[in-house]
């Protein structure tokens, strides 16, 4: 198996929040019942985690659960694992009506770190971003400008975000732009 090449080089940009690219992530899309056992145990069989309530998510590490829809979970896991899960979890789901893809090379990941990693999301995103109501392990999809992607609250300065890898240079633009020094507008500061 070759290496992964992600969208973009893994880096850091430093503005008044760090704007990282992360390396390529193991990314799997599980669509089904989600009430159903059989399919929450093939997705904790695969990554051990407490399977998450709506906009909300599971994870440590380089491994997570995080709720899409309410049919939808995306499940990370080192990428070099990805296939055997996506193996494991359709011969555990085999007769049950569900749909589980690699989607690892679809994807591009970043992080937004620091004190005013909020602001430079909320220059970005129509979602309310307040910490009372995105708080730490809150994921949600939504829109980055003019694109779609997805946001975790990791703790209150550490956000992750995922995009479609045809935009991660728009995105990583995006980013950097917003975290111009000098534009901070100090919303979320006490």
């Amino acid at each position: 198996m070759s290496d992964p090449v992600g969208a973009l080089q893994p880096g850091t940009h430093a503005g008044f929040a760090e704007i990282q690219v992360l390396p390529p992530q193991g990314m799997i899309a599980l669509r089904g019942d989600l009430s159903d056992a059989g399919v929450k145990a093939a997705v904790t069989a695969a990554v051990p985690l407490d399977v998450p309530g709506p906009n909300a998510a599971s994870f440590d590490g380089t491994r997570g659960i995080f709720w899409m829809s309410p049919d939808e979970l995306l499940l990370l896991c080192p990428y070099a694992e990805v296939a055997g899960h996506v193996d494991s979890i359709g011969a555990a789901l085999a007769g049950t009506h569900h749909l589980v893809a690699d989607i690892s090379d679809a994807r591009a990941v970043f992080a937004v770190d620091g004190v005013d990693a909020r602001e430079v999301l909320g220059k970005l995103t129509p979602a309310d971003l307040a910490p009372s109501v995105f708080g730490p392990g809150t994921f949600r999809r939504t829109r980055l400008a003019q694109v779609a992607a997805a946001v975790l609250c990791e703790t209150d300065n550490r956000f992750v975000l995922v995009c479609f890898r045809s935009v991660a240079g728009y995105v990583h633009e995006l980013l950097k732009t917003a975290a111009i020094p000098g534009s901070e507008v100090g919303y979320w500061r006490d």
